[in-house]
């Protein structure tokens, strides 16, 4: 199948049946699994709502407010939480931006206290200070999609309109977006760069913390960063206010992306995408062989962006299921299979299984279902999700992430989770017409 086909074909999102379609899509297997499922997903999803309609920060432990979290729990919070509060807190990273569109992380009250970063302050803002992780390239697309989870989830388009700095927010938006397009664009490959981290992680090797670009830093191409970057122009066309010129333009760097994707990250032969395109060299041993590492999270991320067909997103999550068993882990939250060797990593909580090398995210895992839901995997997706439920309920509460056996770690209260799994059941939901 030629790389064009395959992209532009996949990008459309799979639209949810109604109720009447979506119950041709269930066969007798199917129907079991989202019954047997049904108590715990009901159980969970009100906690979910508990949990979000408290706060905005990421967790227990977290005084910040940060993007790439908000973007995946403002579904949620639009059901639950107060309208002007969802758009002023995301009316402050736009308070933050910076002359070159570059979006910080997320924000903290001022006198943070304890908490290292260097800091940002803004006149707009002046009861808080921000900060950004720069090995990171998913804090302007997490904005965009975030703003567009908003409109979507209260109608509210008005958000487009607020003028900041005199500019309105599609005009930031869009300045975001080319901030990427500038300042983190390679004309060779054209695709988006990022530090070396593992997966949709934001911690490099090279450093005892590891979030802050310098010399010593490696840097590279991924699937996370490009996938991202493919939804967040998804988003924008489905919500800004456009001339047929501008749709053009957007649709194009869309498209352009999405082939160079496919062209230079997709691992044809061993079906899954390669971890990373090196732009300097890699800060691995030569004797180390990445290619055999799996990216769970950024291929959950890639089916998202219409990367990949039905058959290829069904192989995906059977290898997900294969690593799960190879690793003795709880679930395809499992970020990566195999993990980097110990020592790798100068940050001591990335050793083997630990933190995003090979710990078991939710946060990640609750994406690939709601993608197996929207190809119609059914099964699959009521399999995928069961263990996840099942710590939520067994814990009495969402964790940042899990050990391979099943202990929580992390923050406690995190609403990343708890966004991704409310979002994975409403979506199986709507698609099975309950």
């Amino acid at each position: 199948m030629k790389i064009k086909t395959v992209v532009l074909g996949c990008l459309g999102v799979v639209a949810l049946y109604s109720n009447t379609n979506a119950q041709k899509v269930l066969n007798t297997s199917a129907a079991k699994e989202v019954k047997a499922i049904t108590p715990l997903a009901d159980s969970v999803k009100r906690m979910a709502e508990k949990l979000v309609k408290s706060g905005f920060t990421a967790g227990d432990g977290y005084a910040e407010v940060w993007i790439r979290d908000l973007n995946t729990f403002v579904s949620v919070a639009c059901e639950v939480n107060d309208k002007a509060q969802i758009k002023k807190h995301l009316l402050t990273f736009f308070d933050f931006q910076q002359p070159d569109g570059a979006i910080l992380d997320g924000y903290v009250p001022k006198k943070p206290g304890g908490v290292s970063y260097n800091f940002y302050h803004s006149k707009l803002a002046p009861n808080y200070a921000g900060h950004k992780n720069t090995v990171e390239t998913d804090q302007e697309t997490s904005l965009v999609q975030a703003v567009a989870k908003y409109i979507k989830g209260t109608g509210d388009h008005s958000i487009l309109k607020e003028q900041i700095e005199g500019q309105p927010v599609q005009r930031h938006l869009e300045r975001a977006m080319e901030f990427l397009l500038k300042d983190r664009f390679v004309k060779k490959y054209g695709l988006i760069w990022g530090a070396t981290t593992v997966d949709w992680g934001d911690v490099q090797p090279e450093h005892s913390w590891g979030v802050v670009l310098d010399s010593n830093s490696h840097r590279t191409i991924d699937i996370y960063d490009n996938a991202m970057f493919i939804i967040a122009i998804n988003d924008f066309l489905s919500i800004a206010d456009l001339s047929d010129a501008q749709k053009k333009h957007w649709k194009g760097i869309r498209d352009s992306i999405a082939t160079n994707t496919r062209k230079h990250l997709w691992d044809k032969k061993q079906q899954k995408f390669i971890p990373h395109i090196y732009l300097e060299g890699s800060p691995f041993p030569a004797s180390f062989n990445e290619s055999e590492i799996y990216y769970h999270g950024g291929t959950a991320v890639a089916i998202e962006a219409g990367l990949l067909s039905k058959e290829e997103v069904r192989h995906a999550y059977q290898r997900m299921q294969e690593n799960v068993k190879k690793a003795n882990a709880a679930s395809i939250g499992l970020t990566i299979y195999p993990v980097y060797p110990e020592g790798f990593f100068k940050n001591a909580g990335m050793g083997p299984y630990s933190y995003q090398n090979g710990g078991d995210w939710t946060w990640f895992g609750g994406r690939m279902v709601t993608q197996l839901i929207r190809y119609d995997l059914i099964a699959e997706a009521c399999e995928a999700m069961k263990p996840m439920l099942d710590r939520v309920v067994a814990n009495k509460g969402f964790y940042e992430w899990y050990t391979p056996d099943n202990k929580p770690k992390g923050s406690a209260s995190f609403r990343g989770e708890a966004g991704v799994l409310w979002t994975a059941i409403t979506d199986l939901e709507a698609k099975t017409g309950k």
